[in-house]
Order: C-alpha cells, then sequence, then structure tokens
C-alpha cells in the first residue's frame, strides 16, 4: 500500500510538472540544441522500431562509456540494441561510438521517455526489448514497474550502491522498495553485492565494473604521442580530466602554483560539459594564464602542422610559449590522458563526487583524486590501496601532489587494472539466455 500510494503521487507530480519540464528542455536547448530535438521520444513517441533488443538505458556520459564494451559484445554475438539517453553529451556518444551500427539498422539511440506510464507504453511498443540493463544505479519508479507491465526483466547493471545513497535511503526506505522491482543486480564488487543483498534485492551477481574493459582509440593515442613533444616539450604534463562546476577555482590556484614550481609543467585541462567550455576559456583570460584552445589550436586531424606558430621561444628559455591545453571537445578524453604523466580526476571536491579513473588507469597513468569518492567508491578505495591513485583531503594537498607525487611505475598500474579485468565477459554470462516467459512478473496496477 505505500509503495502505490507513493507510485500515484509520484506520477501526479510529474504529471502536473510537464510544463517544468517542457521549460527545462527548452533552456537547456539555448545552449544545447540537442535536447530540443526528438522531442517527441521523451513522450513515448517513437519513429523508429527494434522488436526484440537488448534494451541498455544509459542517462549520460560517463554511462555510455561504461556501457560501450557490453554493448559492442551483445552485437557481436548476434543482438540488436536500444539505447536510451537524457543527455545530448550520452546521446552523442553512442551515436558516434555505434555509428556503423546505427546504419546497418542493429543499434538505435533515442531519448528515455518522461516518467509516465503512458510513455513508457509507448517506448515498450516501439521496441518490445527482451530485457532491461540499467547502468549504475538509475532508480526510476515508472520506468521499473512500467517494465514490469510489459513484461521486461529490469537489471541494474555495473552497480553499486554508494555510501552516501545508503545513509539517505535509511531515512526514506521507498528507494529500497523500487530496488526490489529490479528482475536482479549485476555488481561492481562484493561490497557492492552485500549492500544491495542488505535491502532485500535478490538474484544478485558479482560482474566487476565494465570500464576496465573499454577499447582504446589508438588513433588519439598516437596523436597525443605525436603532439606532446610540439605543445609541451620537456616539460612534464598533468591532466585534468572531467573538471566539474565548482571546482575550477580551487584546480586553477592549484595550477598557478605548479607553474611556479621549477619544473612548470604544462597542463591539460579538460571541462566536464561542453556548455561550460567558454566559461573556463573566459577564467583562464582573466587569470592572465596562457592557453590554447583544442578546437581552435589543432585541427580535425590532431596533427602538429596545425598548431600556431610560432609556438616556441617565447620564454626566452626556447620552450613553449602556452602553458595550457584547453581540452574544449568531445570523445577525445584518452588523447588528453596519453598526453599526461599523471591525471586528476574532477568531482572529488564537490558533494557529487569524482569521475572516472578507470581511463587514466588504462593508458598506466596514475591518478590523483579530491577528498569525495562515494561515487568511485570501486574501485577507487582498491586503487587507493595499490598505491595506483592518491586521494588528497585538500587544495593545499593537491596543489603539492602536481609536482611532488612521484606516483608508482606503469608496471604496478599494469598489474592492478589486469586483476580488475573481463567484466564484459562475466555480464554476458550472468544475463539469462532463453525467452522470456511473461510469467516472470505479475503485472501491477498502474
Amino acid at each position: 500500500m505505500k509503495l502505490r500510494l507513493f507510485l500515484w503521487l509520484w506520477s501526479l507530480l510529474w504529471h502536473l510538472g510537464l510544463p517544468v519540464v517542457l521549460v527545462y528542455l527548452w533552456r537547456r536547448a539555448r545552449k544545447d540544441p540537442l535536447y530540443g530535438q526528438h522531442l517527441g521520444e521523451r513522450f513515448g513517441r517513437y519513429r523508429q522500431r527494434l522488436q526484440g533488443a537488448v534494451w541498455v538505458h544509459a542517462v549520460s556520459l560517463g554511462e555510455v562509456r561504461s556501457a560501450v564494451p557490453l554493448i559492442r559484445a551483445l552485437l557481436d554475438r548476434g543482438e540488436s540494441v536500444v539505447s536510451t539517453h537524457f543527455t545530448p553529451a550520452g546521446r552523442r556518444e553512442a551515436t558516434r561510438v555505434f555509428a556503423a551500427d546505427i546504419k546497418a539498422g542493429r543499434l538505435v539511440a533515442v531519448w528515455v521517455p518522461v516518467e509516465t506510464a503512458w510513455a513508457f507504453a509507448g517506448f515498450f511498443r516501439a521496441f518490445r526489448p527482451s530485457i532491461g540493463l540499467v547502468m549504475e544505479i538509475e532508480i526510476w519508479p515508472r520506468m521499473i514497474f512500467a517494465a514490469r507491465n510489459a513484461h521486461v526483466p529490469l537489471y541494474m547493471c555495473n552497480a553499486q550502491y554508494p555510501t552516501k545513497s545508503m545513509a539517505r535511503d535509511a531515512k526514506f526506505t521507498v528507494r529500497h522498495d523500487l530496488m526490489r522491482g529490479f528482475a536482479g543486480a549485476l555488481v561492481k564488487s562484493d561490497l557492492q553485492a552485500q549492500r544491495f543483498a542488505s535491502v532485500g534485492v535478490e538474484n544478485i551477481t558479482v560482474t566487476g565494473e565494465l570500464r576496465f574493459d573499454q577499447p582504446i582509440p589508438p588513433a588519439l593515442v598516437a596523436a597525443a604521442q605525436s603532439l606532446r613533444p610540439h605543445l609541451a616539450g620537456e616539460r612534464p604534463v598533468i591532466t585534468f580530466a572531467s573538471a566539474v562546476e565548482g571546482e575550477d577555482e580551487l584546480y586553477l590556484d592549484a595550477i598557478a602554483q605548479a607553474l611556479r614550481h621549477p619544473s612548470r609543467p604544462f597542463i591539460v585541462y579538460v571541462p566536464r560539459k561542453p556548455e561550460r567550455f567558454d566559461e573556463v576559456a573566459a577564467m583562464l583570460s582573466s587569470r592572465g594564464l596562457r592557453f590554447l584552445r583544442r578546437s581552435q589550436s589543432l585541427g580535425a586531424a590532431l596533427t602538429a602542422e596545425s598548431l600556431p606558430s610560432p609556438l616556441w621561444g617565447g620564454d626566452g628559455g626556447g620552450g613553449p610559449v602556452q602553458d595550457i591545453l584547453l581540452g574544449d571537445s568531445l570523445g577525445e578524453m584518452y588523447f588528453y590522458i596519453a598526453l599526461a604523466d599523471r591525471v586528476v580526476t574532477g568531482g572529488g571536491f564537490t558533494p557529487h563526487g569524482a569521475h572516472n579513473i578507470i581511463e587514466p588507469l588504462a593508458l598506466q597513468r596514475p591518478v590523483i583524486v579530491g577528498p569525495e569518492i562515494h561515487t568511485i567508491e570501486y574501485p577507487a578505495v582498491e586503487a587507493i590501496a595499490a598505491g595506483v591513485c592518491l586521494r588528497v583531503p585538500t587544495a593545499e594537498a593537491l596543489a603539492a601532489a602536481l609536482t611532488d607525487w612521484p606516483g608508482p611505475g606503469p608496471d604496478t598500474i599494469r598489474a592492478f587494472f589486469a586483476a580488475h579485468s573481463g567484466a564484459t565477459a562475466r555480464t554476458l554470462a550472468a544475463l539469462p539466455t532463453q525467452k522470456f516467459s511473461s510469467k516472470i512478473f505479475a503485472p501491477t496496477r498502474r
């Protein structure tokens, strides 16, 4: 009864709030036009049809990147896939990575419908997925129960239950009831399995972290190797990856201190969201920092020929005249990381928590994170214990670590990475292979 009352109130809230949703999308579309495109999909109206596909819900860019190896494995074994997203960054990444599969009709990337029964009914009519995989931990009540009404087994995939979420949910236990509505959970670690089991989730399998299986784009790594001497000379390189709003001033203070160090590192600064590119460029300019914008200086091919001339000699010592490369592009994170000797992963100095540390480790780059790691508890705790990741508690400690932390050797990072790979195969092995019966779930009232 408690859950039914909650669902009724939840549906009422969404129906009353639909004008607010439209205003939100309109305002976001002023910065990113894709927010305002394909609007009918958000309300369950889809022109595409892909019956019997595996449904992968990856809300934004980070979730898409974690899903890439799994989606590729599903496609390789002959499955078709429908991926749903909420943000343009997520949808763009899916359409970029799987462009050939979209053209061949094996994959469709669409907006996830809003949280109403009728919008999800339209989604299930269009695609009739055989199974649903929700990346990370996305608990959307209507999604869960719409899947049950459509007899679609819905799994949490690559799932974790962060400490802060557990503390919050202990005060409002309806999320525990909602999580028990999933068909099961494919989780990152034994600790995460224990956490989900403690709130009554059943059918749990430890599959590991899919990001350890992400493919590394060789062209981006090769471009970084070619361009680094032209950008940085002999200077060490530090990449700030996925810097989020609220951290920039702290990071720029640390960068200013690092640039006064005898080693004078070259900095690569990559904001998390594309709508922040111009804002961050203005911050760099206001501080008098010398920087290049990747979008204006490196060209589509990422070659040295596109660099501005003269690039060298302006510091009186024959070195590069710039100190910072602003990474204002999408889909090139491996290029920015491959330039670096060490990487600072953003988010850790905000309450929202740190972002992915696995991409740097994949390239054998040591990682520095801020104090808030609840979002990446696995594998951050293990990486810190292994010495391949350094957690700094304060801005002062960050500034010192940029130039003074020796970091581990590549062999240490390779060993850690190898020990935690293989999640894609374990996830595929955990998925049901037979056709799903309509009796798996008893329908629930809307």
